[in-house]
């Protein structure tokens, strides 16, 4: 039934997307295909929150149990769950069981800390402090991009002019234009971060001061992205409400029971997330290039890092800085290379701007990847294994 479910209403949603494509309709014109998209992961999700409350507990994961809807919601608790106002038109998307848990507002009596102050709702003191300090954020993000996007742009690669300069420059300077592109999107997700805020949403206990916090409705961590330590960290940062989405729904989903996710499920993950953001064939080739990038990552991670890894309560050392300083770099750099294609939408565009770029990305990526699969993960495997024999002989007495 959720696959069901999941065709259909990805089927109806790309339809709208290949009616927008056809009369050149742009995301800035009054169209559909944007609050649909994020109705597209609440259906789905509810879908398989429901299938989930038929299934035996033992076999269920912390998510979904937590999750799972044993009882069936009335026309009107669906209809006010599936069009929650704050993020109707962009998100943050949530689950049945998060709405739930704010109308009924257990998600209030559920947390530790000062007991909040009673009104005719149990909802805590402090959350239009944090509201409005998130609708200003994401004023002035909303102001950069207006105020810079004329200027940098990842459109910009592909201007006579700029491909004249040289390849350090367009480099560098690419990368300040990925900054002003991403800020539109800090700026509509953060003031929909606060006005999920206001109704309640979002609401993750008290902190050691007393106060009140709000970090569950995020759908973006600006610093994580902005300084990545790794390009993991910088993806789960990003679109985060989504991202659970193609976690639970897809990658999971699709994996083979008692088997490990694994290079196939990670990009049928990517490619449904490209389905679902178009036709344009910028989706799929940053969405193709993203899963490779996720795999090259994986393996870095996997076979560098615990060889620079100190020893447990040892201070960090200089050889982990320069790993982390490298992996902040390497991820920015990948980000703006492989999101370029996402902005731009069409191939001609997309290679030209790739190839402005010395293709780079590729370069790294694909190297990663040659390496680890002619040898290098055994190498390093064979070196951490070393690494453990003199830790573990140098503790002997």
């Amino acid at each position: 039934m959720p696959w069901i479910v999941f065709t259909l209403v990805m089927g109806h949603l790309t339809v709208n997307h290949i009616i927008r494509a056809v009369y050149g309709l742009s995301y800035e014109t009054f169209e559909i295909t944007g609050p649909q998209m994020v109705l597209t992961m609440k259906l789905t999700t509810f879908a398989w929150n429901v299938y989930d409350g038929r299934r035996p507990t033992e076999d269920l994961d912390k998510w979904q149990l937590q999750k799972r809807v044993i009882k069936y919601p009335t026309l009107l608790e669906f209809l006010g769950f599936s069009f929650y106002f704050p993020g109707i038109l962009v998100g943050p998307y949530l689950d049945y069981a998060s709405y739930t848990s704010l109308v009924d507002e257990s998600l209030f009596k559920s947390a530790g800390g000062e007991s909040a102050k009673l009104m005719w709702r149990a909802v805590p003191d402090g959350r239009k402090r944090v509201a409005y300090r998130k609708m200003l954020t994401g004023l002035i993000f909303l102001g950069l991009f207006i105020v810079l996007n004329p200027s940098f742009y990842y459109g910009i690669a592909i201007t006579p002019r700029f491909q004249e300069r040289s390849i350090i420059y367009r480099i560098a300077i690419f990368q300040f234009c990925g900054f002003i592109e991403r800020s539109k999107y800090y700026a509509i997700w953060t003031l929909t971060e606060g006005a999920s805020i206001l109704t309640g949403l979002g609401f993750t206990g008290y902190g050691p001061s007393g106060k009140s916090l709000w970090e569950g409705a995020a759908n973006v961590k600006i610093r994580d992205i902005e300084l990545p330590s790794n390009f993991k960290v910088l993806l789960d940062s990003w679109n985060i409400n989504t991202n659970i989405w193609l976690r639970e729904c897809i990658y999971k989903r699709v994996t083979p029971k008692g088997k490990k996710p694994g290079f196939s499920s990670s990009m049928l993950t990517f490619l449904t997330s490209a389905f679902w953001h178009g036709i344009a064939t910028g989706y799929y080739l940053t969405f193709t290039f993203g899963g490779f990038i996720t795999y090259a990552a994986r393996m870095c991670r996997a076979g560098f890092r615990p060889l620079v890894l100190p020893p447990p309560g040892a201070p960090t050392t200089l050889t982990k800085r320069v790993y982390d300083f490298l992996g902040t770099i390497i991820s920015i750099l990948l980000l703006n290379y492989v999101a370029a294609p996402f902005m731009l939408l069409t191939y001609t565009d997309s290679m030209e701007a790739w190839s402005c770029l010395g293709w780079y990305g590729f370069w790294i990526v694909g190297s990663a990847i040659a390496f680890f699969n002619v040898g290098g993960s055994k190498y390093l495997q064979g070196m951490q294994k070393k690494q453990t024999n003199v830790t573990i002989s140098g503790r002997k007495p």
